[in-house]
């Protein structure tokens, strides 16, 4: 017994160095493949470009606002946008949350599906149940797209070039209610406009932007793609349904509840791009509270480097969307990574004096046509296995996002004639 209990020590002692010496050979194998790539080299370089911008870009500020005063600007802003900003906005998603799982659940919006899909074709080049992803979009977000390119009874009707220009599609539609809901809500002091017509107006001007991007980017893939595998698949629009179980006080309750949770979920997941890249925009937006004091730590000052460079092609901005005030390219800067965090900087542009109902129509339509594709497209088209087509939809999607806020402009300015 002792014998056997021995020879089996021995033998997994040795198992176990036998082991051992591969994992230690199959490192060193990896560091040295490591190694023939430059792998570390590039490394450093990135490392080394990383902290000359970084510290060139927090050292120019600081420089000009004071250590002491930067710091406490960053953390003023960014508490100021969490409770004042944030939270307001997280509101909003939960209502309309809400409403659009209502919406879903008891059949609207397949209502509007049907009733949309006669524009698809002759719009986007679309077949009729891709009315569907601009509904959900615009209810949610851009991720709602992909459950839905992902369904075969939903992909069967597009071609493949069509299928994968749904994230332009659906990209111009993202966060509408929501986008529309707080810009309709707004008061601008001393106008009392009502802002529901410009944000309408802002709508109109999306669904161009909309039309632009998809089919541009149908026009730069088209022929360029091979063809779907699955065209003998069967589809069948009918099993592209939402189920619904229960009476209907049950169905309701469990709409505004889910629906609500995930608003809940959209509003926490903006909380990042509102208080780091809100802060940060308005940090190279806006001055000193009081240019005769001087900067004081307090929260929305910094230094304007925006606008400064702006002003160098201020007849284009103010040619093409009406900007009175170089200030307000910031808007459409930053929603081309997160349109929430765009939404954030409206109330201080409200607060400088600076808005009014033709911004309110340019950001609504450059905020909803863009939303944060330049953080979405690439998810989304990785998604579809198609991530080399990255840069002609962001192209696209840029050329749709400056189209809306064009038209977004100048359609205000024949309203206002007329009224």
């Amino acid at each position: 017994m002792d014998v056997k209990l021995l020879y089996s020590f021995i033998f997994a002692f040795e198992k176990n160095t036998i082991i051992l010496q591969y994992n230690k050979l199959t490192m060193k194998e990896k560091i040295k493949s490591i190694k023939e790539t430059n792998f570390l080299r590039n490394r450093q370089y990135e490392a080394v470009m990383f902290l000359l911008t970084f510290f060139a870009i927090f050292g120019y500020i600081g420089h000009k606002m004071g250590v002491s005063n930067m710091l406490n600007t960053i953390m003023q802003t960014a508490w100021d946008l969490l409770m004042n900003t944030v939270f307001y906005i997280m509101g909003i998603t939960v209502l309309s949350g809400a409403l659009g799982k209502l919406l879903i659940e008891f059949g609207v919006v397949r209502l509007l599906e049907k009733m949309l899909a006669p524009f698809m074709k002759p719009l986007f080049n679309l077949p009729g149940v891709g009315a569907l992803a601009g509904v959900l979009t615009f209810l949610s977000d851009n991720p709602a797209i992909i459950s839905l390119a992902n369904d075969k009874n939903f992909s069967k009707y597009f071609k493949n070039y069509q299928l994968i220009s749904l994230t332009n599609f659906g990209t111009a539609f993202g966060m509408g209610l929501i986008v529309i809901t707080f810009m309709s809500t707004l008061k601008i002091p001393g106008n009392d406009e009502n802002l529901f017509i410009p944000a309408l107006i802002g709508l109109v001007g999306a669904i161009f932007g909309a039309v632009v991007s998809t089919r541009l980017m149908q026009r730069l893939i088209k022929g360029r793609i091979p063809k779907r595998k699955d065209r003998n698949f069967e589809g069948n629009e009918e099993k592209i349904s939402f189920k619904s179980e229960g009476g209907v006080f049950l169905r309701f309750l469990n709409s505004i509840l889910d629906g609500g949770k995930s608003g809940v979920d959209l509003g926490l997941a903006i909380i990042p791009g509102v208080l780091i890249i809100s802060t940060m925009v308005m940090m190279l937006t806006f001055g000193p509270k009081d240019p005769a004091i001087g900067y004081q730590g307090l929260a929305y000052e910094g230094v304007p480097l925006l606008p400064e460079l702006a002003g160098y092609v201020w007849w284009l901005f103010h040619g093409l969307f009406g900007f009175e005030s170089p200030e307000l390219i910031a808007f459409p800067v930053t929603s081309l990574g997160a349109v929430g965090a765009a939404l954030s900087l409206v109330k201080a542009f409200i607060a400088e004096g600076i808005v009014d109902g033709n911004v309110i129509a340019v950001f609504t339509g450059m905020g909803m046509c863009w939303s944060g594709y330049l953080s979405t497209h690439t998810a989304m088209l990785d998604t579809l296995d198609y991530r080399e087509l990255t840069s002609k939809a962001l192209l696209s999607h840029t050329i749709g996002g400056i189209v809306a806020g064009v038209l977004a402009h100048y359609i205000y300015v024949l309203y206002s004639l007329v009224i």
